[in-house]
């Protein structure tokens, strides 16, 4: 984990279609903790990064007939998580 402009980055692995690598997640938060209507408090953080899909083995892909491909390469991956401290 290291600190970045404005959040963290997080390194780890990724495992899609039986394919492991590397990958650097960009973290912002956690958010200041606030109390829910029970009485707990809680944080929030949104982590994201991008990857190529056919780095991980997933080729397949259709040619429409206006041109152009049915399925990008690109693909963005975000996880937002939501924190409760008991």
């Amino acid at each position: 984990m290291a600190k970045s402009k404005g959040g963290l980055k997080v390194t780890g692995n990724l495992t899609i279609h039986g394919v492991t690598k590397s990958v650097v997640l960009d973290v912002e938060g956690p958010s200041k903790a606030i109390k829910d209507p029970w009485g707990m408090n809680r944080r929030g953080l949104s982590a994201s990064t991008k990857i190529n899909r056919k780095d991980f083995g997933l080729t397949w892909n259709n040619v429409l007939e206006a041109g152009g491909v049915a399925v990008g390469d690109e693909v963005k991956i975000t996880i937002d998580a939501e924190m409760v401290n008991k």
